[in-house]
């Protein structure tokens, strides 16, 4: 029961959840997609969209969903969908790696991030930059781990979703 993804979307009703969020990936499971590859898709839009450097998750899942060939408005949907965690956890895997590294805890006061760039814009950028590769190392550590739970616990959603479809129940 091929159905054609713009057909899914268009008969969509309802709300900005089912039509932008469950339409897509019904499209892709009754299009051909397996379950664990929608799920996987899933996942790394997930884990990609908390990666700790503001403004580079749709850079990044624009790359991986090209390398790996991935359906990329689920991706970025995913992506989309975690933006409020990408921003609490940027401090979190911050904090993570310094504790990883061992390395003092640098100071994210907002005034005094205005004054250290004013003052050394260099030594900023040092500062920072490490601040920042601390960050990606405890994302790198977690990512993961993150990507099979998030995978494990998708799939036989989908699965059930997909039986549902082909039954003709959704």
């Amino acid at each position: 029961m091929m159905v054609e993804t713009g057909e899914i979307v268009r008969n969509v009703r309802g709300s900005w959840w089912r039509r932008w969020l469950v339409a897509p990936v019904l499209a892709q499971l009754t299009g051909g997609a397996s379950p664990g590859q929608i799920a996987w898709t899933i996942s790394l839009g997930m884990v990609l969209g908390i990666f700790p450097i503001m403004g580079s998750t749709t850079v990044l899942c624009v790359l991986v969903g090209w390398i790996f060939h991935l359906n990329q408005p689920v991706l970025h949907v995913f992506k989309a969908l975690v933006y409020p965690l990408h921003l609490a956890l940027i401090l979190v895997f911050i904090r993570l790696g310094e504790r990883l590294y061992g390395v003092p805890l640098i100071s994210f006061s907002i005034p005094e991030l205005v004054s250290k760039f004013k003052d050394a814009p260099l030594q900023f950028g040092r500062d920072f930059g490490m601040a920042a590769w601390h960050g990606v190392s405890a994302w790198l550590l977690i990512a993961p781990f993150a990507m099979i739970l998030i995978k494990g616990a998708v799939t036989p959603m989908l699965r059930r979703v997909l039986k549902k479809r082909m039954e003709g129940g959704l």
